[in-house]
């Protein structure tokens, strides 16, 4: 059995083409890897749609889970949704370390009806469990993309294991290696992202392989 969602992190529509080729599910549609990713240019959104995946859209607009520039923010995700974007990524954290749902649902207000996944500011949390019951009922939130802490898949796999249940859905990745799926599927972990892992040689400046998404497909 496949595994039930396989997103890709795509930076260009090349790499969108490549995932859909190799059978992932959706993309993760950012730009400036070097800076963990932050919102594309509205251009570079309209042209990955061509691919024919679902795309969700990161919104971020600095390092780090701050919220930053509001303003500046939210007008960039109402210039997305007005170009058709209509699944998102965002998460931010106040200065101690717990999910700012002021900033969310400042957001959330210009992306009202869209599906979207709460990013891994989860995963540098000051209370893990505090900042999974500040999520629960977000309107729209169906993902939480985390790597059970902040240093990767391979630390946090018990923590994954032991979310394997929790709504929203668990989202597995951040440091994710083909040898963590199985554990995780037995969990119930069924969501998985990827980005460097399906590029040669995992780098950031090489392409998306459509071979490489293909062997995380058949992955079961």
């Amino acid at each position: 059995m496949p595994i039930s969602i396989l997103e890709v992190i795509a930076l260009t529509p090349a790499d969108a083409v490549a995932a859909r080729e190799g059978g992932a599910d959706r993309v993760e549609l950012v730009t400036d890897m070097r800076r963990q990713g932050l919102t594309p240019a509205i251009a570079t959104y309209a042209a990955v749609r061509e691919a024919g995946l679902p795309v969700r859209v990161m919104l971020r607009g600095q390092d780090g889970y701050a919220l930053g520039d509001a303003e500046g923010l939210v007008r960039a995700a109402a210039a997305l949704r007005e170009a058709g974007a209509d699944e998102f990524v965002l998460g931010f954290l106040d200065a101690a370390g717990a999910v700012d749902l002021a900033a969310v649902e400042a957001v959330l207000t210009v992306i009202e009806g869209c599906r979207w996944t709460f990013h891994r500011a989860i995963d540098h949390a000051a209370d893990r469990a505090a900042a999974w019951a500040a999520l629960s009922g977000l309107p729209g939130l169906d993902c939480v993309l985390t790597a059970g802490g902040p240093d990767g898949v391979g630390a946090g796999l018990a923590t994954l294991v032991a979310e394997a249940g929790h709504r929203p859905r668990v989202l597995a990745g951040g440091g994710l290696r083909p040898g963590h799926v199985a554990p995780l599927l037995d969990a119930g972990v069924d969501a998985f992202h990827t980005g460097s892992a399906v590029r040669p040689g995992g780098r950031w400046d090489a392409p998306v392989d459509a071979a490489l998404v293909r062997a995380w497909r058949a992955l079961a």
